[in-house]
């Protein structure tokens, strides 16, 4: 997987901009809308928007890159970052300060995105936590460790009858012989 630096800049702005008015939404929640845009694409086409590396952490997954990454856009002067009090927490609210740059992105990551925004619209920070959480990828992997794009696949939930049988009936039919294929 290739890591897109810009495109990770400019979805960083995106989802500021889109996030405008919503008074969950800083760096806790932006970490998890830029995970599940990498993984929902990764898990739908094959390929992730940012090429990001997510690494674990106690609040869930956030792009390795994303803090230097927003220290850069807060240097430029494309977002703000401001300390906010929320209900007797400290927030670290993001502020687009400039469009993004949309140039990079195809339509269809622009709509993956534009649903995930809308479908965490009302979340809190703790309840975005809450849903990264059963991610196998997330509690697979160790505090700062990277989580792989494949684990998108893998699915939590046990096998159903019908999957075990399909199982037996691709092994029983010799899908793949791994004695032929070395």
């Amino acid at each position: 997987m290739t890591f897109d630096e810009h495109k990770l800049r400019e979805l960083i702005v995106y989802l500021a901009r889109k996030s405008e008015g919503d008074a969950n939404f800083g760096t806790v929640k932006l970490n998890k809308l830029l995970f599940f845009a990498d993984f929902s694409a990764y898990r739908r086409w094959g390929a992730a928007i940012t090429g990001a590396c997510y690494q674990k952490f106690d609040s869930g997954p956030a792009p390795r890159e994303g803090a230097a990454i927003r220290i850069d856009l807060e240097s430029d002067g494309s977002i703000l970052e401001v300390e906010r009090n929320y209900y007797g927490l400290r927030h670290r609210a993001i502020i687009a300060r400039r469009d993004p740059n949309l140039e990079p992105f195809s339509g269809k990551e622009i709509a993956l995105i534009d649903e995930i925004v809308e479908r965490f619209r009302c979340s809190t920070a703790a309840e975005m936590v809450d849903r990264s959480h059963p991610f196998i990828g997330w509690a697979a992997a160790r505090t700062n460790e990277d989580i792989p794009y494949e684990t998108a696949y893998l699915n939590p939930e046990p096998p159903t009858r019908g999957d075990i049988e399909r199982a037996l009936q691709l092994r029983n039919n010799n899908w793949l012989d791994f004695e032929t294929a070395k």
